[in-house]
């Protein structure tokens, strides 16, 4: 049987789905694992998103708190706002009240990426708030760290430990993302893949 990693995000203008789309693409060329990528609910009205010039959705699913249990491991991606995750994502992340209770995300991997629209943008304080939401539900933190290797170190461009956006400016706190950064995603997506399909077949 597969292993099975879900990709779930939030992105106003695509920034966070393109990183995602890249760890769909890391976490799939690992042998013997299915990724899937999965939207949060929007809590915006349609209204104030026109305002905000953001395009229309992607067809990619919305999930619901309770088809998070179905996944071996979980990748949390979402913009950065005054330095913690966008409040779409944390509405969504209270909606698993009941998941918590049961504690059944306990044990399973997860991982969280984000996009920063600025290097003082949140970059440190975003991953340090959100790495309490899986404390809490007693989730395996999985962090890249250094094992990107070269690219880690490169000076040109902005980006971090986790893929940060850079580039173009976008209202959720959010920037398109580097050539590099993508690399970083994808292989953020394999190497997360690999660890859950490892403690999978420990279970």
């Amino acid at each position: 049987m597969a292993t099975k990693v879900y990709i779930v995000y939030y992105s106003t203008y695509g920034h966070v789905e393109k990183l995602a789309e890249e760890i769909k693409k890391g976490a799939d060329s690992v042998e013997g694992v299915e990724a899937k990528l999965w939207q949060v609910p929007e809590t915006l009205p349609g209204e104030v998103l026109g305002k905000l010039g953001a395009p229309p959705k992607s067809e990619v699913p919305i999930i619901t708190a309770n088809e998070l249990v179905d996944a071996d491991g979980i990748i949390f991606g979402f913009p950065t706002r005054f330095g913690m995750m966008a409040a779409q994502f944390k509405a969504f992340i209270d909606s698993t009240g009941g998941l918590w209770k049961t504690q059944a995300l306990a044990g399973k991997p997860a991982g969280i990426f984000y996009s920063t629209g600025s290097q003082g943008g949140g970059q440190e304080t975003t991953p340090l708030t959100a790495i309490t939401q899986l404390v809490h539900h007693g989730m395996l933190f999985v962090p890249i760290g250094y094992t990107f290797g070269a690219g880690m170190f490169e000076i040109e461009q902005i980006k971090g430990g986790s893929p940060y956006g850079a580039g173009t400016f976008a209202g959720d706190g959010s920037r398109q993302p580097s050539e590099l950064e993508l690399g970083q995603a994808f292989h953020q997506g394999k190497y997360i893949a690999g660890i859950t399909k490892k403690l999978k077949g420990t279970a």
